[in-house]
Protein backbone atom coordinates (compact mmCIF):
# COMPACT_ATOMS: atom_id res chain seq x y z
CA UNK A 1 0.00 0.00 0.00
CA UNK A 2 1.83 3.38 -0.99
CA UNK A 3 1.43 5.79 1.64
CA UNK A 4 -1.21 9.10 1.15
CA UNK A 5 -1.92 12.35 2.34
CA UNK A 6 -2.97 12.41 6.01
CA UNK A 7 -0.69 9.24 6.94
CA UNK A 8 1.97 9.40 9.13
CA UNK A 9 5.74 8.37 8.18
CA UNK A 10 6.84 5.13 8.71
CA UNK A 11 9.58 5.02 11.62
CA UNK A 12 13.10 4.64 9.28
CA UNK A 13 17.02 5.43 10.15
CA UNK A 14 18.66 6.90 7.54
CA UNK A 15 22.42 7.59 7.25
CA UNK A 16 23.59 10.97 6.25
CA UNK A 17 27.10 12.50 6.39
CA UNK A 18 28.23 15.27 8.23
CA UNK A 19 31.02 17.37 8.87
CA UNK A 20 31.21 15.33 11.84
CA UNK A 21 31.26 12.40 10.03
CA UNK A 22 28.15 9.56 9.78
CA UNK A 23 25.35 9.75 11.62
CA UNK A 24 22.14 7.93 11.84
CA UNK A 25 19.03 10.65 12.00
CA UNK A 26 15.53 8.78 12.18
CA UNK A 27 11.87 10.28 11.10
CA UNK A 28 11.65 11.11 15.05
CA UNK A 29 14.49 13.08 14.36
CA UNK A 30 14.02 14.85 10.89
CA UNK A 31 10.02 15.20 11.10
CA UNK A 32 9.00 15.62 15.11
CA UNK A 33 7.54 18.91 15.71
CA UNK A 34 8.47 20.36 12.35
CA UNK A 35 7.84 21.25 8.77
CA UNK A 36 10.12 19.19 6.22
CA UNK A 37 10.13 19.03 2.06
CA UNK A 38 11.08 15.64 1.59
CA UNK A 39 11.82 14.68 -2.40
CA UNK A 40 13.28 11.50 -3.46
CA UNK A 41 15.19 10.57 -6.55
CA UNK A 42 15.99 7.35 -8.07
CA UNK A 43 19.45 7.20 -8.28
CA UNK A 44 22.56 10.10 -6.65
CA UNK A 45 24.16 11.21 -9.82
CA UNK A 46 21.47 10.34 -12.41
CA UNK A 47 20.85 12.57 -15.30
CA UNK A 48 17.62 13.98 -13.98
CA UNK A 49 18.06 13.71 -10.48
CA UNK A 50 21.35 16.01 -10.88
CA UNK A 51 20.74 17.89 -13.89
CA UNK A 52 16.79 18.61 -13.00
CA UNK A 53 15.51 17.87 -9.68
CA UNK A 54 18.12 18.08 -6.71
CA UNK A 55 19.19 21.95 -8.52
CA UNK A 56 15.70 23.33 -8.45
CA UNK A 57 15.92 22.74 -4.56
CA UNK A 58 19.28 23.80 -4.43
CA UNK A 59 18.29 27.10 -6.08
CA UNK A 60 15.22 27.68 -4.16
CA UNK A 61 16.21 26.69 -0.56
CA UNK A 62 15.64 29.90 0.69
CA UNK A 63 12.59 30.68 -0.91
CA UNK A 64 10.91 27.38 0.59
CA UNK A 65 12.45 27.87 3.92
CA UNK A 66 10.68 31.72 3.48
CA UNK A 67 7.64 29.71 3.20
CA UNK A 68 7.33 27.90 7.08
CA UNK A 69 9.22 25.01 6.12
CA UNK A 70 12.15 24.11 8.77
CA UNK A 71 13.85 21.74 6.74
CA UNK A 72 13.92 20.08 3.13
CA UNK A 73 15.65 16.69 2.66
CA UNK A 74 16.39 14.31 -0.29
CA UNK A 75 16.74 10.68 -0.23
CA UNK A 76 17.83 7.79 -1.97
CA UNK A 77 18.52 4.37 -2.06
CA UNK A 78 22.11 5.17 -2.31
CA UNK A 79 24.77 4.10 0.33
CA UNK A 80 26.27 6.99 2.41
CA UNK A 81 29.26 7.47 0.43
CA UNK A 82 27.89 8.21 -3.10
CA UNK A 83 25.18 10.41 -1.63
CA UNK A 84 28.20 12.31 0.75
CA UNK A 85 29.46 12.54 -2.44
CA UNK A 86 26.56 13.77 -4.50
CA UNK A 87 26.13 16.61 -1.66
CA UNK A 88 29.58 17.69 -2.09
CA UNK A 89 29.70 17.43 -6.02
CA UNK A 90 26.36 19.33 -6.00
CA UNK A 91 27.18 22.03 -3.57
CA UNK A 92 24.13 20.96 -1.38
CA UNK A 93 26.62 19.92 1.72
CA UNK A 94 25.23 21.54 4.80
CA UNK A 95 22.24 23.36 2.74
CA UNK A 96 19.95 20.25 2.38
CA UNK A 97 19.57 16.96 4.25
CA UNK A 98 21.00 14.04 1.95
CA UNK A 99 19.70 11.02 3.35
CA UNK A 100 20.77 7.32 2.40
CA UNK A 101 18.39 4.70 2.11
CA UNK A 102 20.78 2.12 1.78
CA UNK A 103 18.56 -0.50 2.25
CA UNK A 104 15.32 0.69 0.16
CA UNK A 105 13.41 0.02 4.19
CA UNK A 106 12.11 3.66 3.98
CA UNK A 107 10.98 3.17 0.51
CA UNK A 108 9.45 0.22 0.26
CA UNK A 109 7.25 1.18 4.23
CA UNK A 110 6.21 3.83 1.69
CA UNK A 111 5.17 1.74 -0.91
CA UNK A 112 7.13 4.33 -3.22
CA UNK A 113 9.66 1.44 -4.52
CA UNK A 114 10.33 0.69 -7.74
CA UNK A 115 12.65 -1.81 -9.54
CA UNK A 116 15.15 -0.45 -12.33
CA UNK A 117 16.51 -3.24 -12.48
CA UNK A 118 16.04 -3.41 -16.55
CA UNK A 119 17.94 -0.08 -16.42
CA UNK A 120 20.82 -1.50 -14.40
CA UNK A 121 20.03 0.47 -11.20
CA UNK A 122 17.92 -2.49 -9.49
CA UNK A 123 15.37 -1.33 -6.49
CA UNK A 124 15.37 2.09 -6.53
CA UNK A 125 12.79 4.80 -5.05
CA UNK A 126 9.92 6.65 -7.28
CA UNK A 127 10.79 10.20 -7.80
CA UNK A 128 8.20 11.74 -5.43
CA UNK A 129 7.99 15.33 -3.43
CA UNK A 130 6.24 15.37 -0.37
CA UNK A 131 5.26 18.43 2.61
CA UNK A 132 5.72 16.67 5.92
CA UNK A 133 3.94 18.32 9.47
CA UNK A 134 5.22 16.84 12.54
CA UNK A 135 5.72 13.40 10.61
CA UNK A 136 2.12 13.36 8.90
CA UNK A 137 1.85 13.44 4.81
CA UNK A 138 0.68 16.73 4.00
CA UNK A 139 0.97 16.90 -0.12
CA UNK A 140 2.46 14.10 -2.19
CA UNK A 141 3.25 14.11 -5.57
CA UNK A 142 4.67 11.30 -7.55
CA UNK A 143 6.38 11.33 -10.73
CA UNK A 144 4.39 9.03 -13.78
CA UNK A 145 7.37 8.42 -15.32
CA UNK A 146 11.20 7.87 -12.80
CA UNK A 147 12.92 10.29 -16.00
CA UNK A 148 10.77 13.14 -15.13
CA UNK A 149 10.62 16.11 -12.14
CA UNK A 150 8.08 18.28 -12.75
CA UNK A 151 5.18 17.70 -10.38
CA UNK A 152 7.53 16.46 -7.79
CA UNK A 153 10.07 19.66 -8.88
CA UNK A 154 10.97 22.68 -6.73
CA UNK A 155 8.30 24.94 -9.16
CA UNK A 156 5.32 22.69 -8.10
CA UNK A 157 6.44 22.84 -4.46
CA UNK A 158 6.96 26.82 -4.08
CA UNK A 159 3.37 26.71 -5.67
CA UNK A 160 1.89 24.17 -2.97
CA UNK A 161 3.68 26.17 -0.39
CA UNK A 162 1.89 29.43 -1.13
Amino acid sequence: MTIAVGDKLPNATFKEKTADGPVEITTDQLFKGKRVVLFAVPGAFTPTCSLNHLPGYLENRDAILARGVDDIAVVAVNDLHVMSAWATASGGMGKIHFLSDWNAAFTKALGLDIDLSAGTLGIRSKRYSMIVDDGVVKTLNVEDAPGQATVSGAAAMLEQLS
